[in-house]
């Protein structure tokens, strides 16, 4: 029996935003079943190298699922079959020998493509910079243990920081919705003292900025939770809703 596999890729192939792309296929012979899903591309990209080919293009950093960097579609599922895993984290056990699957980047007209996988997710940067701050002039920072903070009110801010900001939800929404991002990001703050004073701002601008960054409306379908490699809950997008409505109805000059 071989300790190793081989692959058919269906690779999503295109210069920029502005030209137009294809599926190309590729052949990967000998994969190891402990590699994980972006060195098995690091090898198809060295044999392409070395045939004077053009490499692959794709996002990744630290390779242990906390960057977010990696990110992009395999037989249409964001970050591959497995639930609560980025691509980084993605063993190649977990596919068939003589396997064909198809690689492409993440779809939403907010995420133009760079190039092949790589897609540009600057959008999420402008919704963070949008109110995802606190300018309160707080003095010196206090000592951890100064304010108290239940287990259960950390737990739950936590649970919502814990988005690594892939944007596997858009790419999972039918209506390309950056909602669940957005919403544990306002989340991981509106719990604790430090994000109470400015929450309604915040969470104004931050929903705003979501509209006019080109992202559709929540499609109520739970894909976003399904397909999010930290599992966040669609509760958050809720909290969201009702925290934007209560400041437009009762807050003044946002």
């Amino acid at each position: 029996m071989s300790d190793t596999i081989s692959l058919k890729l269906k690779v999503w192939r295109q210069k920029n935003s502005e030209k137009k792309g294809r599926f190309e296929l590729y052949e990967v012979p000998d994969v190891s079943p402990d590699a994980s899903f972006l060195e098995m591309l690091d090898q198809l990209n060295e044999t392409l190298v070395s045939n004077g080919e053009e490499p692959i293009a794709f996002d990744h950093d630290c390779r242990e699922g906390i960057c977010g960097s990696c990110g992009f579609a395999i037989n249409g599922q964001a970050h591959g079959p497995e639930r609560g895993t980025t691509v980084c984290q993605l063993h190649m056990r977990k596919f068939k020998d003589g396997e064909t699957l198809a690689l492409e980047p993440w779809r939403a007209r907010a995420f133009p493509v760079i190039k092949d996988l790589m897609v540009d997710r600057s959008p999420f940067d402008r919704i963070q910079e949008a109110g995802g701050y606190c300018s309160v002039n707080a003095g010196n920072a206090p000592d951890a243990n100064a304010q108290l903070i239940s287990k259960e009110v950390a737990e739950e801010a936590f649970s919502a920081a814990a988005c690594i900001g892939c944007g596997a939800c858009v790419a999972s929404c039918k209506n390309a919705s950056a909602s669940l991002f957005v919403s544990a990001k306002m989340g991981q703050f509106s719990l604790l003292p430090q994000g109470q004073p400015e929450h309604a701002k915040r969470t104004v601008r931050m929903y705003e900025q979501m509209e006019d960054e080109g992202f559709g409306a929540c499609s109520n379908t739970l894909e976003c939770e399904a397909a999010c490699p930290k599992e966040i809950s669609v509760n958050w997008i809720q909290r969201m809703n009702r925290s934007y409505l209560k400041a437009k109805l009762t807050s003044q000059n946002l």
